[in-house]
C-alpha cells in the first residue's frame, strides 16, 4: 500500500495516456476488418480449394516480407526508445515509442487491407493476425516509464 501511495501521480497519467493510445491503435485494426466486411464480404467466405498464393505470387510475398519487418521493426523501435529514455531520462520517450510501434505493426494490418481491397485475396486476416498479435504485444508496460523517471523521482524523494 505504501508503494502505491509514494508513486508520482504524473506517471500514473502517462501510464493512462499509453494505454487508452495503445487501446485505439488496436481498435483501428478491428475498424479496418469492418471496412473489408462491409465492402468486400465475398472474402469472407473462404474458398480453401483456391491456392494461398493466388494469381499474385509476387505481389503476395512481397507483402508478406514487408509486414513480418514492419513487425520486427516495431520491437526494434521500441527498446531504442525506451533504452534512449532511460538515458535521457525523458518518460515522454516511452510513450513515442509505443506509439511508433504499434503504428509499424498496423503496416501489416493495412498491407493485409491492401491485399484485400487490390487483389480480392481472401487470406487478407494473416496479415491483420500479424498487425493485431504485434500490438498486443506491445501493451504498455508502467515500469518503462519508471525506469526512464527513476532518477527525477528519486532526487525528489
Amino acid at each position: 500500500m505504501k508503494n502505491m501511495q509514494n508513486e508520482n501521480p504524473k506517471i500514473n497519467g502517462q501510464y493512462q495516456t499509453m494505454i487508452v493510445l495503445w487501446a485505439a491503435l488496436l481498435m483501428s485494426q478491428l475498424i479496418f476488418i469492418l471496412l473489408i466486411f462491409l465492402t468486400r464480404p465475398q472474402l469472407f467466405t473462404l474458398d480453401f480449394s483456391q491456392h494461398f498464393f493466388g494469381n499474385s505470387m509476387a505481389q503476395i510475398l512481397g507483402f508478406a516480407l514487408a509486414a513480418i519487418t514492419v513487425v520486427i521493426l516495431s520491437f526494434a523501435f521500441r527498446k531504442k526508445f525506451n533504452e534512449r529514455a532511460v538515458q535521457e531520462q525523458n518518460p515522454a520517450l516511452v510513450q513515442s515509442g509505443l506509439i511508433i510501434a504499434c503504428a509499424l505493426c498496423e503496416a501489416s494490418s493495412l498491407f493485409g487491407l491492401a491485399l484485400a481491397f487490390a487483389f480480392d485475396y481472401q487470406y487478407f486476416f494473416f496479415w491483420f493476425a500479424l498487425g493485431i498479435t504485434g500490438i498486443l504485444l506491445h501493451f504498455p508496460r508502467k515500469d518503462a516509464l519508471l525506469a526512464a523517471s527513476y532518477k527525477k523521482h528519486s532526487a525528489v524523494d
